[in-house]
């Protein structure tokens, strides 16, 4: 091996270090192709996708049966790859690792051999039933804390042990208590717990919408979005961050995953911004801010617009129709905040002549677009999203044969299968142990309680609400993947908002921007961690950055509640137009008064005015969005002529 090769491999090493060290889903065994664990879990990964395509091509089975068949596999997948603790073997699985991934296809197979039996003594469950009931949630958490980590793991047993002792808490928090059998019989054989609404849409939309990632990698759709990004924006000013912005937004929608995005395209990105002159917190920073913007950039939003289609019962394209703008605006924020850190630094972009063509990119490549276009056509065309990503699935795999170097071989078909289930694996886990939380939450009456709580405190004021609405999803969805946040978030936490007369779409939305923004913001701020791992700077440092570069992100969902034209709802073309404007201008000038900078350093009073200019405009208003707007063109002119005095006097 030359030196070159060696020190990229090493590199690699490093990088799925920090990976591991900050992403527990990707603290897997790696297993000899050719061993038996190697060849079980290959059988088992293909399978399960194999049967979500052929489920949906041809319908899925009965609710319940389709649920527990999608989970027991994945907690059996989950029981082999992941070990039982850092001492456990890394190569090979223990007799107890096999014998939890055997007794969680049982459960499966329990309810699939005796469906209709269950059926018919619904309410009325055997002691067989209970048992079945009390493995299914010990399995559920502890394949959780394998691969999700003890953050959700214990804030299920946390609900748990609510539901078990409720009665003897104090206040409004209590409830009539519930025992050990009726905890057992609601979460393993009903629709409201463990095969709740969180893994129905993870058996159905989100595993199809990872295995279509997973086939889009294969065909080299990564490299593509590297390549276009450095095209379109790698001579700018602060070239290889605004990169780094446009290809982290592109992968995080597809692939949901911030920390696995943060890792797989910073290794790219932070070298090279580091070397024009960005400081390492702040390149660590901008890679976490874009990735995590991924989760809320249509048109797949890291899959959780099809939970949020599922919760609110409306159609996924409205979703992610009303996700654009606000998406568009968190972005804006990350680049304007990147645009003027540069021009104050002087840093500038990498030569043309080292970067492509977009011509020549689109030439080689262009054609993977075609598959995203497909699965937009079919969304928009209303075909269900489960008929779209099926198809969209099958387009990857042709559209791939267009060039050679994008061709996919029968391998590259069965490795995308195997991909695609494996990515697949955190989500579902997730979304099974979130199943415990809120049902426990329905069946307790938590979510109301804590709904009150909030409204309580807000004393009918909406700001105060909001704010508290904000940090309470913050706090919840500390140390989770987006979705589970989400979920958490939008039972607990939105019903606060509802009850204050925001429409539903606008509540929820509300509490998955704050959800996925707790990846941000310390102190468990992992996909910051994750690119100070990678940068080499302070991981405090590189999440209050982060934070600070994704700020438009927390003023955002301020703005669609007090103004739901941004989600274009209820609006005219020509509303949408004027808040989209005030909008802008704002996130400009709330980039400003954070980097002290717009077309000349700001002293303390300029900043305070552009803060306030910020503000002024987030609340819709004649009054407002003109004194808002007055405030920014008095500073920007009063910086343009300041300059020009200078460069005269010189």
């Amino acid at each position: 091996m030359d030196k070159k090769s060696l020190i990229n491999n090493e590199k690699k090493i490093g990088h799925e270090e920090i990976l591991e060290k900050y992403d527990t889903e990707s603290r897997f065994r790696k297993f000899d192709r050719n061993s038996v664990s190697g060849i079980i879990v290959f059988i088992l990964c293909v399978g399960l996708s194999l049967f979500h395509l052929y489920t949906a091509w041809r319908g899925p089975l009965v609710t319940l049966v389709h649920r527990a068949v999608h989970t027991s596999v994945v907690m059996a997948l989950v029981f082999i790859l992941y070990p039982f603790n850092k001492k456990s073997p890394k190569k090979k699985a223990s007799i107890l690792d096999w014998s939890f991934a055997l007794l969680s296809i049982t459960l499966g197979g329990y309810i699939v051999l005796n469906y209709n039996q269950l059926v018919m003594r619904a309410g009325m469950p055997n002691n067989m039933d209970i048992v079945f009931g009390f493995m299914a949630i010990l399995l559920v958490l502890e394949g959780a804390r394998r691969i999700t980590g003890k953050e959700i793991t214990c804030l299920a047993i946390i609900f748990l042990l609510y539901a078990l002792f409720g009665r003897s808490l104090p206040g409004i928090i209590a409830h009539r208590g519930y025992s050990l059998r009726d905890i057992a019989e609601y979460m393993y054989l009903t629709t409201e717990g463990i095969y709740g609404i969180a893994i129905g849409v993870s058996s159905t939309y989100i595993f199809l919408f990872v295995l279509f990632g997973a086939f889009l990698q294969k065909s080299g759709m990564g490299q593509f979005f590297n390549d276009l990004s450095m095209a379109i924006a790698g001579s700018g000013k602060g070239g290889p961050a605004k990169v780094a912005v446009v290809s982290s937004g592109f992968l995080g929608s597809i692939n949901g995953s911030a920390v696995a995005n943060v890792v797989t395209t910073g290794a790219f990105t932070i070298p090279l911004m580091k070397k024009i002159g960005y400081d390492k917190e702040f390149a660590g920073a901008v890679e976490a801010a874009a990735s995590c913007g991924g989760q809320i950039l249509p048109p797949v939003m890291g899959a959780a617009a099809f939970i949020m289609a599922e919760y609110l019962g409306v159609e996924y394209i409205k979703i992610a129709i009303s996700a654009i703008i606000p998406a568009l605006l968190y972005y804006l924020g990350v680049i304007v905040i990147i645009h003027l850190r540069a021009s104050k630094k002087g840093l500038t972009g990498m030569p043309k002549e080292e970067l492509p063509k977009v011509s020549e990119v689109l030439k080689q490549r262009g054609h993977l677009l075609l598959p995203l276009l497909g699965l937009l056509y079919f969304l928009i065309s209303g075909k269900t999203p489960i008929y779209s990503a099926f198809w969209s699935i099958l387009l990857s795999i042709i559209v791939s044969f267009f060039r050679k170097e994008t061709r996919m071989s029968f391998k590259d078909i069965i490795e995308a299968l195997e991909s695609g289930a494996r990515t697949a694996l955190g989500v579902a886990m997730s979304c099974a142990v979130v199943g415990l939380v809120i049902g426990v939450a329905t069946l307790t009456g938590f979510g109301l309680k804590l709904a009150g709580a909030i409204l309580f405190l807000g004393k009918g004021n909406l700001l105060i609400t909001l704010i508290l609405t904000m940090i309470a999803c913050i706090v919840l969805g500390m140390g989770l993947p987006s979705i589970p946040a989400y979920i958490i978030t939008a039972t607990m936490a939105a019903p606060a908002l509802a009850k204050m007369g925001i429409p539903h779409l606008v509540s929820h939305m509300f509490v998955f921007y704050f959800g996925m923004l707790a990846n941000l913001t310390p102190p468990v701020a992992l996909a910051a961690f994750a690119g100070a791992g990678i940068a080499g700077g302070k991981p405090a440092k590189t999440g209050f950055q982060a934070v600070k570069l994704a700020l438009a992100g927390f003023v955002v969902p301020y703005i669609f509640v007090y103004s739901p034209a941004l989600l274009l709802i209820d609006t005219t073309p020509l509303n949408t137009v004027i808040v989209i404007i005030t909008a802008v201008i704002g996130v400009f000038a709330l980039g400003a008064a954070v980097e002290g900078y717009l077309n000349k350093c700001l002293n303390l009073v300029s900043r305070l005015l552009m803060l306030c200019s910020a503000l002024l405009l987030i609340k819709p208003g004649v009054y407002s969005d003109v004194i808002g707007i007055a405030i920014f063109i008095l500073i920007f002119i009063s910086g343009k002529v300041l300059n020009k005095r200078v460069l005269g006097s010189g």
